[in-house]
């Protein structure tokens, strides 16, 4: 799997991307710019709001954990908010009796509610979300009261929201009673916990997105006297956003000097972050991207980044997002900050997918900026046809590979003609005509110099088209990109050749161009499927980002992770929503027993009671469907230092390389659960016994000195595991087998033809079941858990297989097809029963299991 970003449109940013299981892994950024992690076989790309809270109901609450779209459903505080943002039509209520039909939609970043149509200026017909100070739900407020139609509204669909200083009210009807509970419950949410979430986060943009302009401002002084030239300040801001003109910025720069009545026309280091920091010429969310770039591919080892190149003034291309009111970043400082950071973080190769809709004028420029500055970095070495498979990424350390198109080897011109590949166009096309309407599109054509397209070599981009064409045709160094949402439908309707088709070929989900919010989808949706790279929003935290970071946090944050053997071995056949244990699996119980909390802080900008928190802890898994599951503890009231939970859960893990436990630390609250603090781990990284789980923020950082206290024991299903779990775990497992049966049809020649692969299949059920119990006991007799493999049992054996004098006890015969173990000479008690029970997996059931199956 590899970690890759995202490039953002409007104004926000789209995502990054991680991979396992493959050669590459990516992560997120924001306009224009995209990371990835590239873990070793699968790819990934969350809402701001999707952080972990549930609002309290009276009934059992629940959490979804598919993001697919056939499964969507309003469940939590997230999937109001989602809701909002997309907007929905809303009757607004006038004490004249008069009521208006309004498009109501709350703005991407959350900060303003708006509706339109509206005969005011746009900027007076919205509310801010911090002046809101109460939702009222029903007809409770006078202008419902005095309103001649009051017995015509429904008391479940009417709402009113009180804000400002004066306490005016906005009183809305919708046209069902679960529309108004979803702009209520996102409401609510918002002010009593939204709030403060987005403080914390534009806090911790504005002290990354000064540091770094201080930096900036740093390299020009080289006088170290903290203060430039007026004409060097221009020239700085212009390669920051080279759509400025040099009057415009000095004239603000003078503003800034008339305003502090300040002599001289110098520009100091505080002047020039004030300046920047101005959305007018550069905006914040724009700085985070390339921030995104420079620092968080430096820290969190993003192991892919797309750039979206497009022809810039001056001869120079820039990089934003196509057919978005976006600014723009210069490509040579792009190139500049890749070239510095990009194997800070790690040694593994860095993806660098290049949307280029440049002329060929400005491509030659790209080429000179690439080649100029990355140099010997940039992977130039073309394929070997005869080469079934990609180098490994250890082979490719500290190289650069880029993505793009390529043209055909019998092109000997300069340049050459092909398709177009904007994910920007696909956006606007989307967003201005109803999917419904949409008609096929011929591709567009562009020119390609051949210089750019000879650095394109092992990750060429192709159209997808179906599976059996791709098994046909395609190239293993050719890379395909897919539209999550087509990606989502290929995952359900197709999902083996989902797998077997990752299983040999890179592939890259970006997030669904509707994504306006910069949300994030679930990537476990699409890591069960193999895929490498998988584009997340770095900038959203939240539910989903805690288990993109959480899952690639296993390798060191070197960007890649190797996939699960079933998603990589093309024997093994493995379904993305099978709903049972995995074939070959052994499923694991995972015990973990919530003992007690340690420093609870209180949430910040939380003013709903006093200063004691009210805690409770969920523990989720996610994984596959099988998995995913929840428990929660009791709330433990006015109790943040040391609250007491000591409470134990038990869940069932049949894919354990692929699973992730989460635990979600919340104040229980009536108006809205607050967010503490969560950990995400992945399943194979616990360590069994006491543990202090240490805590992280809603924006990722480490809370000091908060911790859980658990105890984690982990057993096999059939009875594995450390002796003093066994006997719980053997009553657990003590169950009749469950046999496949067969359907009767009532048509006797069909009937009687299957009647006959009752017993076979009975068999095989014993072979199975009977192999997975002895392999449980070989673990054992070697010292090792439930969840070790052969291999590891073979290698903690092999210190014990000589004598004293050493000449060996065991010998492994190999001239069968299964290797056996042949004694040479008197055992060890211990060593018998090792031989004994390794017969029992060489000999009998595992054959027969490896028959069975291939049948």
């Amino acid at each position: 799997m590899k970690a890759e970003s995202h490039k953002a449109h409007a104004s926000s940013a789209r995502g990054a991307e991680r991979v396992s299981g493959s050669p590459l892994s990516s992560r997120s950024s924001l306009v224009g710019l995209q990371r990835t992690s590239l873990p070793i076989h699968t790819r990934q790309s969350s809402y701001l709001a999707a952080d972990g809270s549930r609002q309290r109901k009276e009934r059992k609450k629940t959490v979804s954990f598919s993001s697919m779209p056939t499964e969507k459903k309003i469940s939590t505080a997230s999937d109001c908010i989602n809701a909002m943002v997309d907007g929905s039509e809303l009757k607004k209520v006038r004490s004249n009796s008069r009521i208006y039909h309004r498009y109501f939609l709350l703005d991407a970043d959350m900060q303003s509610l708006r509706w339109e149509p509206t005969k005011k200026e746009s900027e007076k017909a919205k509310i801010d979300v911090k002046s809101i100070k109460e939702v009222r739900t029903g007809k409770n407020t006078d202008t419902f009261r005095t309103n001649g139609t009051y017995d015509q509204i429904s008391e479940d669909c009417a709402f009113s929201i009180i804000f400002g200083e004066n306490y005016e009210s906005l009183d809305l009807v919708a046209h069902t009673a679960d529309v108004a509970n979803i702009w209520v419950t996102g409401l609510r949410y918002l002010i009593s916990y939204g709030k403060h979430t987005l403080n914390m986060i534009e806090s911790t943009q504005n002290n990354m997105r000064s540091s770094w302009l201080g930096e900036l401002f740093d390299e020009a002084d080289v006088n170290d006297s903290r203060k430039v030239s007026i004409c060097a300040a221009v020239q700085l801001v212009k390669k920051l956003n080279p759509g400025l003109k040099n009057v415009k910025i000095e004239l603000k720069f003078k503003e800034i000097h008339k305003a502090k009545d300040k002599a001289g026309s110098d520009v100091t280091r505080d002047e020039f972050i004030e300046f920047s920091s101005n959305k007018e010429f550069l905006d914040s969310k724009d700085l985070m991207i390339f921030l995104e770039a420079e620092q968080g591919m430096a820290q969190m080892g993003c192991r892919s980044v797309e750039l979206d190149v497009w022809d810039g003034p001056d001869n120079e291309p820039v990089i934003y997002t196509g057919h978005t009111m976006t600014s723009q970043i210069v490509f040579r400082s792009v190139i500049d900050v890749l070239n510095k950071y990009a194997f800070v973080a790690s040694e593994f190769p860095l993806l660098l997918c290049l949307e280029n809709h440049c002329s060929l004028k400005q491509q030659r420029v790209m080429f000179q900026h690439i080649k100029k500055i990355l140099g010997d970095k940039i992977h130039t070495d073309p394929p070997k046809p005869e080469d079934c498979y990609l180098p490994s990424p250890l082979e490719l350390k500290g190289k650069i590979l880029l993505k793009g198109k390529k043209l055909s080897t019998s092109c000997t011109a300069s340049e050459g003609e092909v398709t177009d590949e904007d994910e920007g166009a696909e956006m606007s096309q989307r967003m201005s005509i109803d999917s419904a309407e949409q008609q096929t599109v011929a591709p567009k054509k562009f020119q390609l110099s051949k210089d750019l397209s000879d650095l394109v070599t092992l990750c060429k981009s192709v159209e997808f088209k179906d599976f059996p064409t791709s098994f046909q045709s395609q190239k293993q160094w050719e890379l395909c990109s897919f539209n999550e949402v087509f990606a989502s439908r290929c995952a359900s309707d197709f999902p083996g050749d989902f797998v077997n088709y990752n299983k040999k070929y890179l592939a890259r989900v970006y997030p669904s161009p509707m994504r306006i919010d910069s949300s994030n989808m679930n990537p476990q949706d699409f890591w069960k499927c193999g895929c490498q790279i998988v584009a997340m929003n770095y900038q959203t935290p939240g539910l989903m980002m805690d288990l993109n970071i959480g899952w690639f946090r296993q390798n060191g944050n070197c960007g890649y992770v190797l996939r699960p053997a079933i998603m990589r071995e093309h024997v093994s056949y493995f379904s993305a929503n099978t709903k049972d244990s995995v074939p070959g699996v052994s499923p694991q119980l995972l015990h973990i027993k919530i003992i007690s909390g340690q420093n609870f802080p209180k949430p910040k900008g939380s003013g709903a009671k006093g200063d004691v928190v009210d805690p409770y802890v969920y523990v989720e898994i996610h994984g596959i469907p099988a998995d995913c599951a929840e428990q929660r503890t009791k709330t433990v009231n006015q109790n943040g230092d040391n609250p007491l939970f000591d409470e134990s859960f038990e869940f069932q893990i049949n894919l354990p390389e692929l699973a992730m436990v989460r635990f979600v630390v919340l104040d229980d609250d009536f108006i809205g659960d607050e967010f503490i603090g969560q950990y995400t781990i992945p399943f194979e990284c616990l360590q069994p016994g006491f543990r202090h789980v240490p805590l992280q923020s809603l924006t990722g950082e480490v809370l000091p000195h908060t911790l859980l206290f658990v105890h984690v024991a982990i057993t096999n299903r059939r009875g594995g595991g450390k002796p003093h779990k066994r006997g719980l775990s053997v009553r657990k497992g003590k169950r009749s087998r469950e046999y496949a049966s067969m359907r009767v049809l009532l048509i006797k020649a069909v009937d009687d033809v299957f009647k006959t692969a009752v017993l076979p299949l009975r068999e095989a059920t014993d072979l199975r079941e009977n192999m997975q119990n002895a392999i449980v006991s070989f673990k054992e007799l070697c010292g090792l858990s439930a969840v070790a493999n052969l291999k590891q049992c073979i290698l903690a054996l092999s210190p014990r297989l000589t004598g004293p004098d050493n000449s060996p006890l065991l010998v492994f015969n190999l001239a069968d097809q299964y290797p056996n173990l042949e004694p040479q000479g008197l055992l060890p008690e211990v060593l018998k029963k090792v031989v004994t029970t390794y017969d029992l997996v060489s000999r009998g059931p595992f054959v027969g299991f490896l028959i069975s199956t291939a049948a």
